[in-house]
C-alpha cells in the first residue's frame, strides 16, 4: 500500500480525531479520560505546528488518512529546545504496514534539519508492540516512571526512549522553525 505524507492542517482534525478518540477511550495509550472537543483538536494542530511538524498519512488510492504523526517540546524550559517528544497514531488498519516507521524517520529528519538533537517518546511501559517497534528504530530505553499514572481502573508505569539525532559535540544555534521548503523536501 502506498501512502502519500504531507503536513496536517486544521481541516484535517475531524478525520484524525476519529483516530484518536479510540484510543482515549478504549485504550491505555493516551493518559487522556476524555476524548478533546473537535475544536480542541484543531486548537492543538495550529499550536504544533506552528514550530514543529504535524504529519499526516494518506492511503495513496482512497485518500483516507491511514495515520498521522508530530513531535512537541519535551519540556517548557529553554534550555531542553534541542530535545523534542515523538507522538504516532495510526487507524488499525493501518498497523503492520511499514507506515509508522515511515512517519517517524521523516519526524526524525525534519527535527534534525530543525536542529532537535534528541528524540524522545514516553510509552506506557505494559505496550510492548510500540516498546519493541522503537527499539527496530534504534531508540534505547532511559529510564521508567513506575505506576505515575491510573486509568482504565489500574496503575500504569511509562517508559521512556530515546534516540540522537545529532552529535552533541559544539553548542547549538538556536531552533528556530523550518521552512515550508525545507518540509517540502524532505516529505518528498
Amino acid at each position: 500500500m502506498a501512502y502519500q505524507i504531507r503536513t496536517a492542517t486544521p481541516a484535517d482534525a475531524e478525520r484524525l480525531l476519529s483516530i484518536y478518540a479510540p484510543f482515549v477511550t478504549d485504550t491505555v495509550v493516551s493518559f487522556e479520560f476524555e476524548v478533546p472537543s473537535l475544536d480542541e483538536f484543531r486548537r492543538r494542530i495550529e499550536a504544533t505546528g506552528k514550530d514543529f511538524a504535524y504529519l499526516v498519512a494518506e492511503d495513496a488510492d482512497s485518500g483516507d488518512i491511514a495515520g498521522y504523526a508530530y513531535y512537541s517540546t519535551l519540556r517548557s524550559r529553554p534550555a531542553y529546545q534541542w530535545a523534542a517528544e515523538t507522538s504516532i497514531y495510526l487507524n488499525p488498519a493501518h498497523q503492520g504496514r511499514g507506515l509508522g516507521s515511515t512517519l517517524l524517520h521523516k519526524l526524525e529528519e525534519l527535527m534534525a534539519a530543525q536542529g532537535i538533537a534528541l528524540a524522545v517518546a514516553c510509552i506506557t511501559s505494559e505496550n510492548t508492540g510500540s516498546i519493541a517497534f522503537h527499539e527496530r528504530l534504534d531508540y534505547r530505553i532511559c529510564g521508567t516512571f513506575d505506576n505515575c499514572a491510573f486509568k482504565l481502573g489500574r496503575w500504569l508505569s511509562v517508559t521512556w526512549m530515546e534516540k540522537q539525532l545529532l552529535p552533541c559535540d559544539a553548542a547549538p544555534q538556536p531552533r528556530g522553525p523550518l521552512s515550508p521548503e525545507t518540509i517540502a523536501s524532505i516529505l518528498a
